[in-house]
């Protein structure tokens, strides 16, 4: 009997009996001493059909009990790790199935409640470390400034108020003034470019860089193939990524320019301390120099053909 018909079966028994076989087929696969590729296989297939018929209990059984298991189902295990922290944690601390990449990726998309837990795993990477332990500053610092900024919150709060209460007032004005283009989606595209960056193509993501920005492909082949990442840290920034995304895809582009705890703090913070206004005046900038760079050549053809 397929992995189908198991499904096939368990969803006809309704949400009850989904959970029993998703439980079961975990227990199963977690008394393998040596599990083959094909029960690996088989495990991901089956319990990623019935993923989302079961309650977060059952979530939480799996993340547990695979946690341990080495060979681990792989497809399974990054689904499981995606979850809050509360189900998750297991797999964060102690799963070999979720390699550099995977955990990088997960405190990019989560922020610190996955890294604290990444944090607690035996063997962690220097760079994840001292990338969590940035993290953790940072936000150990904002807390204090917003502490002492607490009996300034009424009157923010009243202030806040008042101009929404004005701008509700005021009808919408076209958006003329800026640059006739729509807002990228920021998880977009983060989305894309983490994709792209992972692919080890760099092509791939000269191309999708370059869509994001509305800049030429030969403005985006120069961001990435230079000795620093200061260009595409500005173009991440105009993008409105997080920092932890940001930290992702310029590792994945420039790993050398942030392998030590001193050049990953330097990152933060010079990220943090760059505003997004600033860097998308910057990459303005470059659309203009692209469309007279693409203009060039015409003017000279004109020249050429005027001059004969």
């Amino acid at each position: 009997m397929s992995t189908a018909d198991f499904r096939h079966i368990a969803f006809g028994g309704g949400p009850r009996n989904c959970e029993r076989l998703f439980r079961a087929a975990i227990s199963a696969f977690c008394t393998l001493s040596h599990p083959t590729k094909r029960e690996l296989a088989q495990l991901d297939d089956l319990a990623l059909g019935l993923f989302d018929a079961v309650p977060a209990e059952a979530r939480r059984f799996a993340a547990a009990a695979l946690s341990e298991c080495d060979p681990a189902p792989r497809d399974l295990v990054r689904r499981l790790a995606e979850e809050p922290v509360e189900t998750s944690a297991p797999l964060l601390v102690r799963s070999n199935a979720l390699s550099d990449v995977d955990l990088i990726a997960l405190i990019g998309r989560h922020g610190l409640p996955h890294a604290k837990a990444i944090a607690r795993r035996n063997g962690l990477n220097p760079v994840i470390a001292a990338l969590i332990r940035a993290l953790v500053a940072r936000a150990e610092s904002e807390a204090e400034i917003a502490e002492r900024a607490e009996p300034e919150v009424d009157a923010l709060e009243t202030i806040r108020c008042q101009l929404r209460d004005l701008m509700q007032e005021i009808p919408p004005e076209d958006d003329e003034a800026g640059d006739g283009r729509p807002a990228a989606d920021p998880d977009q595209a983060y989305t894309s470019l983490r994709e792209a960056a992972l692919s080890d193509d760099r092509q791939v993501f000269a191309t999708t860089l370059a869509r994001s920005l509305d800049v030429s492909i030969e403005r985006t082949r120069r961001l990435t193939s230079g000795i620093g990442y200061a260009d595409l840290f500005t173009g991440l920034r105009a993008l409105e990524l997080t920092v932890e995304q940001a930290f992702l895809v310029t590792a994945a582009i420039f790993p050398a320019q942030v392998a030590h705890a001193a050049a990953i703090r330097l990152f933060i913070e010079r990220y943090t301390t760059t505003s997004t206004e600033a860097a998308r005046k910057k990459v303005e900038g470059w659309r203009c120099k692209d469309r007279l760079e693409d203009r060039q050549p015409a003017v000279q053809a004109h020249s050429v053909a005027t001059a004969r």
